[in-house]
């Protein structure tokens, strides 16, 4: 009977994941996870390391998200000096353009960041676009001006935390942190208007 019962909900949690994925651009992407009992648990608010990435959404939804957040961006890039397109590059890195985002290691909204970080850059909510941003942008000024304007440097920094840069002398050899920043930087300098493919 409990095989027949998660069955039943696997089949309920994929035909809702697909109606939610088809029902049109503007929703995020669709998460789940299994629990202790069989029974799949599917969401479009990542609020559990648990849950793990289902549909992902497709990237004309990306660009609108980006779009809805050009003001802030673009504010935020004469306040600290950083290049919008370099601000968008993290931002579609990190989070996909999810403000809810929530990854396994606790980093929070459109540029993820870690608790500290937030608290360090003056954000009280992490998951308010407008704060995130600004506090994503103000760290990564930081970060550029410790590493001498190295783009490369500071991403790996922003990612890996600026001491582990400092002790490597350059791009740590962490798996995570290596593709970050390949990802951050190919987006970047691959279309500076960045228009989606």
């Amino acid at each position: 009977m409990m095989c027949l019962l998660v069955r039943i909900c696997w089949l309920l949690g994929f035909v809702t994941g697909l109606s939610l994925f088809a029902a049109g651009p503007g929703l995020a992407d669709v998460y789940r996870y299994v629990d202790k009992n069989g029974i799949w648990h599917f969401t479009n608010v990542k609020t559990d390391s648990r849950y793990r990435i289902y549909l992902k959404s497709h990237k004309k939804d990306v660009r609108r998200f980006l779009d809805d957040y050009q003001g802030i961006i673009q504010q935020a890039s004469v306040r600290f000096g950083i290049d919008p397109h370099l601000i968008r590059a993290v931002i579609e890195a990190e989070s996909a353009c999810d403000s809810r985002a929530v990854s396994s290691k606790g980093a929070r909204g459109l540029m993820q960041l870690m608790p500290g970080t937030a608290r360090e850059m003056g954000v009280e909510d992490a998951f308010d676009p407008a704060e995130n941003i600004f506090g994503g942008v103000r760290y990564l000024s930081v970060l550029l001006k410790r590493f001498h304007n190295d783009k490369v440097l500071a991403l790996a920094a922003y990612n890996a935390g600026p001491e582990a840069v400092e002790t490597y002398k350059g791009v740590p050899p962490f798996t995570e942190t290596r593709e970050f920043v390949k990802r951050v930087m190919q987006r970047y300098l691959s279309n500076p208007s960045f228009s989606f493919q």
